[in-house]
């Protein structure tokens, strides 16, 4: 169709001069690529997902540091939302402006930015609003629908209460045993690092894993090629768990994005034992910022306080005359510690120290210690609590199952 335009075209072409032939070109290439930006590259169920969809998915999916490749997850992720929207619709429900904004708001919170800081930071890296509302109304149109269908089958009973508090500290352990790479992120590296995450995540042995640890890491079992001794698997942050038990001996996960690096953990070996992994309420930690990031000089002041200090007692003497910021020292729960802090502290025993995290877009150096942690007892549980865990266990399984069957019944044509 272009081209026959242009034949149309051709003759009056020679009548326009300088400017104004420049002009009809410049208009004629636009139209062009805006035709190519629109144009469908996924069907899905008649319903067209556009080659701009996908690039904005991507790039906001990049922007997020989601684990994997951002186009695949871009494509996959698209054809997911159109049947949930589709199945939002023929369940009879619609979701209000309100409720996307509500749902914007959850989204710039996770990240600890305001709704308009979060949206001016998406826009100033090319993602458009309308992308950020149609990622945010599949959330929460996904999310009620599927608490619609199901909350009645997921509710506990009292006797299936009864049997999760009883079962909560007891049953049997795993251990795994990992390799890790630690690689800080800042804003001037994030495009090479995650390069070389992607290289990292595609290597087929343990000795290649273990070189690039010591070529890589910034975690103190660089040292060791980037092995870990044995850890329980509730130690590790919730959200880690299920990403490591899906490994197999020597498989590697995608990068996973931590607040200021990228971490990838390779599989040794698991076991699983009739002693239960202890659990816990709370864990007790400190953090003492030093400036300079992870430059020869910050690193030797982080060795010279882990000389000087025995407990986090001792952090305080360290810090004394100093502006208070610099050393935190808080009780959490295990689900509340942020995901990089939490990985370091399930490598610590009491009063062991790390340095491989930074703040501040890598200027400022975290020496961490673990203070201690505080057994959970199950007569301590609330029976509200296991209810609540139990519902969302059950929910997440059967929107899974919806989804995978909406899938299995779709035609997805992709261009």
């Amino acid at each position: 169709m272009q081209l026959t335009l242009m034949r149309k075209l051709r003759p009056h072409l020679r009548r326009l001069t300088g400017g104004a032939l420049g002009l009809l070109l410049t208009m004629l290439a636009g139209s062009a690529i805006a035709q190519g930006l629109f144009a469908p590259v996924i069907m899905v169920n008649d319903q067209v997902i556009t080659r701009f969809e996908l690039e904005q998915r991507a790039l906001f999916l990049q922007l997020l540091r989601a684990p994997g490749n951002p186009r695949q997850l871009a494509r996959e992720a698209l054809i997911e939302d159109r049947l949930k929207l589709q199945a939002v619709k023929a369940a009879g429900m619609s979701i209000s402006p309100e409720d996307v904004e509500a749902g914007i708001e959850e989204l710039a919170a996770r990240t600890e930015l305001s709704a308009e800081e979060f949206i001016a930071a998406l826009k100033q890296s090319g993602v458009a609003l309308q992308t950020l509302q149609d990622f945010a109304k599949v959330n929460v149109a996904w999310r009620d629908l599927i608490r619609a269908r199901f909350l009645s089958q997921a509710r506990p009973t009292e006797a299936e209460i009864d049997r999760a508090l009883g079962s909560a500290g007891g049953g049997s352990g795993i251990r795994v045993l990992l390799s890790e790479i630690i690689i800080p992120v800042t804003p001037q590296t994030a495009e090479q690092v995650d390069a070389l995450a992607q290289e990292i995540a595609q290597l087929t042995s343990q000795q290649a894993f273990s070189q690039a640890a010591t070529q890589y890491s910034a975690a103190q079992t660089r040292n060791s090629g980037g092995r870990m001794n044995w850890l329980d698997l509730n130690a590790l942050p919730p959200g880690l768990r299920p990403v490591i038990l899906a490994l197999s001996p020597g498989e590697i996960t995608d990068p996973i994005a931590l607040p200021e690096a990228v971490a990838l953990f390779q599989m040794r070996g698991i076991q699983e034992s009739n002693i239960a992994a202890p659990r816990y309420s709370a864990i007790e930690y400190a953090t003492y910022a030093i400036p300079g990031g992870r430059s020869p000089e910050a690193l030797a002041e982080a060795a010279r306080i882990g000389a000087a200090v025995d407990s986090c007692d001792d952090l305080y003497g360290i810090a004394l005359n100093q502006p208070p910021e610099r050393l935190v020292r808080e009780s959490r729960k295990p689900g509340e510690i942020p995901r990089d802090i939490a990985t370091e502290l399930a490598k610590l025993d009491e009063n062991e120290s790390s340095t491989a995290l930074t703040r501040a877009n890598g200027q400022t150096l975290l020496y961490l210690m673990l203070c201690g942690r505080t057994a959970a007892l199950n007569e301590d549980a609330s029976r509200a609590d296991v209810a609540n865990a139990l519902v969302s266990q059950r929910l997440q399984a059967f929107a899974q199952s919806y989804l995978d069957q909406l899938q299995a019944d779709a035609v997805i044509v992709e261009k």
